[in-house]
């Protein structure tokens, strides 16, 4: 597939898309279901260990993405390093020369035993703290603090998330 790199166990369906894959680095213990497109650019896009992104993820990575160990993106969810600004100042969309566009591009890391539910929206700039679970159809366009759990749109923390998943990952180690 012209991976960077892949480690073991890994499965990626034969009808998910991965552009620039020269630029992707995939660990241990991956999986990537149907219909996924994972789009890299010239920043690294890193999947580590123990990751599963389920069908139909759509991850713009060409700002910079990582995804740390223990993590899963549910169904359905999108997630994007960079947008075109919507102010009406500059024209948008990747047929227009960067000359008359204004793009936001951020890196985006999802840290260690995070969960995206079904549907979630990220946006550019976001930081995903470690065990940040995000409800189902939520829209994240403000930082997650860790081992919070957040829903809603735009996603509000509605209570603490518990942290036994830290020791059942020690015991993979």
């Amino acid at each position: 597939m012209g991976l960077r790199r892949v480690g073991i166990n890994v499965a990626i369906s034969r009808y998910a898309r991965l552009y620039n894959p020269g630029n992707i680095i995939i660990g241990n213990n991956v999986r990537i279901d149907d219909f996924c497109l994972l789009s890299s650019g010239t920043e690294p896009f890193i999947i580590d260990n123990f990751i599963h992104i389920a069908a139909g993820v759509y991850v713009w990575g060409n700002a910079g993405f990582h995804i740390k160990s223990f993590s899963n993106i549910s169904a359905g969810t999108k997630i994007y390093t960079q947008s075109d600004s919507y102010c009406g100042n500059y024209l948008m969309g990747p047929t227009v020369p960067m000359t008359v566009r204004k793009v936001k591009g951020v890196p985006l890391t999802i840290e260690k035993h995070v969960i995206l539910g079904a549907g979630v929206i990220v946006l550019p700039g976001v930081k995903l703290g470690e065990g940040v679970a995000i409800g189902s159809n939520s829209l994240v366009i403000k930082d997650c603090e860790p081992w919070g759990i957040y829903a809603g749109s735009p996603a509000k923390r509605i209570k603490e998330r518990e942290k036994g998943v830290i020791n059942l990952a020690q015991k993979l180690a």
